[in-house]
């Protein structure tokens, strides 16, 4: 899809810093930690039994004495210790003789029987379990609390040594064939036909592999999986393992690369000895350019990691036997980057293609996506697919989702079609920003920049017709005009291009000539349209002067997977390219000033309505537009591929 025009303001991001414990600095803070804690426990043992050992303690003939005088209520006995309770309340403890009882005692020193029978006599057992909890608690629990410690210590110290020996053991994540709940087939990826019919070739084998040993057929032993992000690459490889029934090993290329040299290695190695033992089963490395890029640039040096860990990877795919039944599947957007020898035939020699989907396919997954949302009755999927051209699989996700919250946000059960609309824009420019409120001078001028791009695309006969115009912020954008293209083509030309280029600098030009002055707004559209005309000049071969030259890979970097910082032509042609992106900017600039002025009642005439109404749909604009005599741009009748 062709990016649509957005109006920025400059925008600074500050990261906060994030500081990196120092190895072994957790160990000691925990062992800090506990010894603290310790201190605190037998600083509270201590206040506590200080605390209870603060009773007054009197002797036997004192006792002898108050019982005498009927000031003892009750005494109770345990073991040789007596807890003596007076009348008005307070207690004392006491001794007895050890092996004599207490009323013998009591009675040698001269305490009437009448006085003793007023005194209540408890005796405790001084045998149970509590007994000897309590009395040998002082000697335990500190014990006990040291042995923690120390285990404890042990414990974190083992810790750290085992997992410098678990390094080399693979991180693959393993999906069950039987486990239901996340088993994903053909039937839940919708679109990529061409990619399926290539894939269940690949399911018959892991199910009847006898039928292709038998003519002689080997399966190829690793299937690379090419396409944009969110197309829907890992959810094509866990279909395919779902589909066959078989154990799903799944891995990311940056996770076979740590600190130490010659992980990666062991790890790839240990993940393939799981994949056999689990035979059949498929190994999929997801973001495979992580380790397989290009070998021999420089970087890193003869041991780099990453490049020892490609060389294993290599290894095992010429390791497998052809009767294995172990399949590896790997995904990337960055194709071209890969290394030589990793798509060589027999490793792999098998490649997918992954495509944005097309109409058809995208109100496929808008299905999809919609199984679990109820939706209002004027809710059509088809119209949403319409205008979602270049969205992804993971785009269509997220605007479904998006969908779904803005209704649950204003406490409505069911999705309308407006809630589907708001929810595009939203996945692509971000939410509403109607806080952000501008100045008048600034809506002013936002809404004749927005003009601007509307009304050059309007008079462009290769540009996008424009289907909504706003100046409310969204996202990073204080405006933008949302296009779409009247049918869709897997091709763009040179003039198609061009147009673009004109249209994006429609804002710039109407500052410029309305306001005698150029603000921050036009920034992004500068950069996009420029970047544009570069790659028309270094990449498609559509400069006159340049002639049909590729002097840069679609990634932007040089060809042939020479250093970062060479390039493969000289400070002269560079200048030349400059030359050219600067004639072609100035040429699209000078065109949009052409319509512009050719065009001014319009333009004022839209930017006044923007101002008034803050947006303006399609039929609105094209309504101004017949009104001021600018022809519409209508569908072109072509015979529809089959």
């Amino acid at each position: 899809m062709k990016d649509s025009f957005k109006k920025t303001r400059k925008i600074i991001i500050r990261s906060p810093k994030q500081g990196s414990t120092p190895p072994g600095r957790g160990l000691i803070g925990q062992a800090v930690l506990a010894l603290v804690i310790f201190l605190l426990l037998v600083s509270a043992y201590s206040l506590l039994t200080g605390l209870s050992g603060k009773k007054e303690q009197i002797s036997l003939s004192e006792l002898a004495s108050e019982i005498s005088l009927g000031q003892i209520s009750d005494i109770v006995i345990t073991g040789d210790n007596l807890d003596v309770t007076f009348a008005d309340g307070s207690t004392k403890i006491s001794k007895k003789e050890a092996n004599t009882a207490l009323t013998t005692t009591l009675k040698n020193y001269a305490v009437t029987p009448e006085a003793l029978a007023k005194v209540e006599i408890e005796v405790k057992n001084d045998q149970g379990a509590m007994y000897w909890f309590a009395s040998l608690a002082p000697i335990i629990l500190p014990i006990i609390f040291i042995i923690f410690f120390l285990w404890f210590l042990s414990r974190q110290v083992k810790g750290a040594g085992m997992q410098a020996f678990s390094f080399g053991q693979s991180k693959a994540r393993l999906t069950n064939p039987n486990d239901k709940n996340s088993r994903v087939t053909f039937k839940d990826v919708a679109g990529a036909r061409e990619a399926k019919e290539e894939l269940r070739e690949i399911v018959d084998f892991l199910k009847n592999p006898k039928k292709f040993l038998d003519i002689g057929a080997r399966i190829p032993k690793g299937i690379l999986l090419m396409g944009a992000p969110g197309t829907g690459k890992t959810l094509l490889a866990r279909a395919v393992a779902g589909e066959a029934g078989v154990a799903f090993f799944s891995i990311s290329g940056s996770e076979f690369v740590e600190m130490f040299v010659g992980v990666g290695a062991s790890r790839v190695r240990d993940l393939f000895n799981l994949a056999k033992a689990a035979a059949p089963a498929i190994i999929f490395v997801d973001e495979i350019d992580a380790v397989g890029r290009v070998r021999g640039t420089g970087v890193g040096g003869g041991n780099d990691e990453r490049e020892q860990t490609l060389n294993q990877i290599l290894v095992e795919l010429d390791g497998f036997e052809p009767n294995e039944k172990v399949i590896v599947m790997a995904a990337t957007n960055r194709p071209d980057v890969l290394d030589p020898a990793l798509l060589r035939p027999g490793r792999f020699d098998r490649r997918v293609t992954l495509d944005m989907p097309d109409r058809r396919d995208r109100e496929e997954i808008l299905k999809i996506h919609s199984r679990k949302k109820p939706f209002a009755e004027d809710v059509n999927l088809p119209l949403i697919a319409e205008r979602t051209p270049g969205f992804s699989g993971a785009d269509l996700y997220s605007l479904m989702n998006e969908a779904a919250i803005l209704a649950a946000r204003e406490d409505r059960t069911t999705v309308a079609q407006f809630d589907l609309i708001r929810s595009i824009e939203k996945v692509m420019l971000g939410p509403e920003r109607r806080s952000h409120i501008l100045s008048s001078k600034e809506k002013e001028l936002t809404a004749f920049h927005e003009a601007g791009h509307a009304l050059v695309a309007s008079v462009l006969p290769y540009a996008d017709p424009v289907h909504k115009i706003t100046i409310i912020s969204r996202g990073r954008a204080l405006g933008y005009v949302f296009k779409l293209p009247l049918e869709e083509n897997k091709l763009q030309s040179k003039k198609e291009f061009l147009d673009d280029i004109a249209v994006a600098l429609g804002g710039y030009v109407v500052e410029k000539m309305i306001y005698n002055d150029i603000t921050t707004g036009p920034s992004n559209d500068l950069q996009v349209s420029t970047a544009l005309a570069r790659d028309m000049v270094t990449k498609y071969g559509m400069s006159e002067k340049m002639g049909p030259i590729a002097l840069e890979s679609p990634a932007g970097k040089p060809l042939f997977g020479v250093g970062v910082g060479d390039k493969d032509y000289s400070e002269q042609v560079g200048a030349q390219i400059d030359a050219e992106v600067s004639q072609i900017m100035n040429d699209a600039m000078k065109k949009a000033e052409k319509i512009i002025k050719d065009h001014r009642k319009v333009l004022n005439a839209i930017a006044e309505r923007l101002v008034e109404v803050e947006t303006i749909e399609q039929k609105e604009f094209e309504e101004i537009l017949v009104k001021h005599n600018i022809k519409l741009k209508k569908k072109k009748d072509i015979e529809h591929q089959k």
